[in-house]
């Protein structure tokens, strides 16, 4: 059974900071974002985790192995270099996007993301070392089947986009709801969804689901990890035996 730890990232009072004492430069704030984004990514992925961009302002990262001392010198780090701070709020449980719910409501209770008076809360919970276990933690990796053959080198790039972020949205939206899976865009073609305990069939669905609703095929390696870069590493190797032998569907643990 999965036990994924979900680490709610938020800016504290983002959007106001954004426009005072007046409205910055667009290309600043694009910048800032991207860096503060590298920079978590790096410092979480450094401790065996996965930090997903979403929304910039709102990042969601898979934190097992990760302690409330690492949180809190994340928050240190970033409150010494930027000109913004960190809220995080932690939550644990067999279903991520029950996970990534309680850790929002962490912070929701103690306050607004836009009240100027919250700053770098820390609230929440970590799964202590004694319970983890090497499988906490399933990931799938799934990308578009022949995305430059079909795409890239047929298309213009701005419609490339929109077909590949069609077959995005349309896997986000129908593992989230069928499955209890997040989903997050990492570039190119891929996509790397943090699930709960699911089976090949659960699988094949989904890839059903959205070539039947967008026209886009896709497929799909999965692994299992005590931390988020062990299940991530097992998920790249399963997907690169889809390629390989041109299966859809390949578990890790079933092909090892």
């Amino acid at each position: 059974m999965t036990n994924t730890q979900v680490t709610l990232v938020q800016i504290d009072n983002y959007g106001p900071w954004t426009v005072t004492p007046e409205p910055r430069r667009e290309a600043d704030l694009q910048t800032m974002q991207s860096r503060l984004y590298a920079d978590i990514s790096q410092f979480v992925g450094n401790r065996g985790g996965y930090t997903f961009f979403t929304r910039f302002d709102n990042m969601i990262a898979v934190t097992n192995g990760l302690d409330r001392e690492d949180h809190a010198l994340l928050q240190e780090s970033v409150g010494n270099r930027y000109p913004v701070t960190l809220s995080l709020g932690i939550a644990t449980g067999t279903n991520p996007v029950q996970a990534l719910a309680d850790a929002t409501a962490r912070l929701q209770e103690a306050g607004s993301a836009q009240d100027k008076h919250r700053r770098e809360c820390l609230e929440g919970r970590v799964i202590d070392e004694p319970y983890r276990a090497d499988d906490d933690i399933q990931i799938a990796h799934f990308d578009v089947i022949n995305a430059t053959g079909n795409y890239t080198d047929e298309l213009n790039a701005f419609d490339t986009f929109i077909e590949i972020e069609q077959g995005y949205a349309e896997l986000m939206r129908h593992m989230r709801y069928a499955h209890d899976s997040l989903s997050f865009f990492v570039g190119g073609d891929n996509v790397i969804v943090v699930c709960p305990d699911l089976e090949a069939d659960d699988y094949e669905e989904a890839l059903g689901h959205v070539e039947e609703a967008v026209d886009v095929e896709m497929q799909v390696g999965v692994g299992r990890g005590k931390s988020a870069h062990e299940a991530g590493f097992a998920a790249k190797h399963a997907l690169e035996t889809c390629r390989a032998d041109g299966t859809r569907v390949e578990l890790e643990w079933q092909t090892a």
